[in-house]
């Protein structure tokens, strides 16, 4: 058993590595987050990450940075290297070639490709392996990862803002704006950092969202909405985004008109016919299942009520942001945060996981995982690119 100090010795250096991998938190989709370190004689001589799909994986990165002779160096990195052709060679190649006597791992690859092997053949050659050091943060930093791996689902982070009485809009509708702008410029971040952002039919013709990032050095996610009908005019701006280099995918049903389907794909928009029920609703897994078909590991669903309502009945929400202005709206009619059927019994409240709070502003920001405590809630919020 390694020693307390050389325990410490070891977190101290993969802190550092997940603090790297979290640079491109939103830019690696269909891979993990990862970052990397090589140490020789407990100086970091190496750094890196892997920025996006296709290019240099972590470990690759730091051993070009490190630019020199690596032979009995230690390799640090939280996520198993990988030990097979993809976009880029096998990482474990590369280990070996360096000369590295010692690496050590955050938490195994959950890929059926890996999975054990690429510690399997660094063991075979020699190398010392130490895997699991700061799992839990390893396992948190790539929840969204794992669950596409394992669940074949993306990660659903839902966001909501809502007045103290837990209104999102007036009785007739107007919602704009509940929150002030430090905490739109807040979720303005969360769109930089999830993959996909999603909303329902209501928000659409309500609010006529852009659904772009606006924030220094951000990225557009994705565009997922949900229009079984397509009543919205094709002059809403989400469909005319001449600046943005994400798609828009509107979900709709089969009985849509076919004239204003036309007219949507001329516009580059692309219109995927789903199945429905006998309300008239696409199921949310299926929703999710063509998020994930796409090769996205996360989406953001920014409402609104039924959407919401439903992915939570359902079972589908993994992380909440809920967004709480110091205003009071009032009135029967006017919309919740979350439709859907809801519970009978407080016995079946879902209750928030590490739930943290934050003030932008006058508003409170109160966010946390949902669902199942054996798998990590990951904290998206923390995962802002550096500049």
């Amino acid at each position: 058993m390694p020693s307390s100090d050389a325990t410490k010795r070891d977190e101290r250096f993969m802190a550092q590595a997940i603090e790297l991998a979290r640079r491109a938190a939103g830019r690696t989709r269909p891979n993990p987050l990862v970052g990397s370190l090589i140490v020789r004689d407990e100086r970091v001589i190496g750094r890196g990450y892997h920025a996006r799909a296709g290019s240099d994986h972590a470990e690759i990165a730091a051993i070009k940075d490190a630019d020199t002779d690596l032979e009995g160096c230690e390799l640090f990195v939280n996520h198993e290297p990988c030990c097979h052709f993809g976009r880029t060679p096998p990482c474990t190649d590369a280990i070996l070639k360096a000369g590295i006597r010692r690496v050590v791992i955050g938490t195994i690859d959950p890929d059926p490709r890996v999975s054990g092997r690429g510690i399997e053949i660094l063991e075979d050659a020699g190398v010392e392996v130490v895997c699991g050091v700061l799992e839990a943060q390893s396992r948190k930093l790539n929840a969204p990862f794992f669950k596409y791996i394992s669940r074949k689902l993306p990660w659903v982070s839902a966001k909501w803002a809502m007045s103290l009485d837990g209104k999102i809009a007036t009785r007739n509708g107007d919602s704009r704006w509940i929150t002030d702008d430090v905490s739109r410029q807040r979720v303005h971040q969360l769109r930089n950092i999830h993959d996909a952002i999603l909303v329902g039919t209501n928000t659409l013709l309500a609010d006529d969202p852009r659904l772009t990032c606006r924030c220094d050095d951000g990225r557009d996610p994705m565009r997922f909405v949900v229009d079984t009908q397509l009543r919205a005019p094709i002059e809403h701006r989400v469909y005319n985004h001449s600046d943005s280099d994400a798609n828009t995918v509107v979900l709709t049903s089969v009985e849509a008109p076919e004239e204003r389907r036309q007219k949507l794909e001329d516009l580059g928009v692309e219109v995927l016919e789903m199945g429905t029920d006998k309300r008239g609703w696409i199921a949310g897994r299926d929703i999710l299942e063509a998020i994930y078909d796409r090769q996205l590991l996360s989406v953001l669903v920014e409402g609104g009520g039924t959407l919401l309502g439903s992915l939570f009945d359902a079972g589908l929400v993994d992380y909440a942001y809920a967004f709480v202005a110091p205003r009071i709206i009032g009135g029967k009619a006017a919309p919740t945060a979350l439709a859907g059927q809801g519970i009978e019994s407080m016995t079946q409240c879902l209750d928030l996981r590490d739930p943290q709070i934050e003030h932008y502003g006058s508003d409170l920001l109160v966010h946390g995982g949902i669902g199942d405590a054996t798998e990590p809630a990951s904290e998206y919020d923390e995962m802002e690119m550096e500049s």
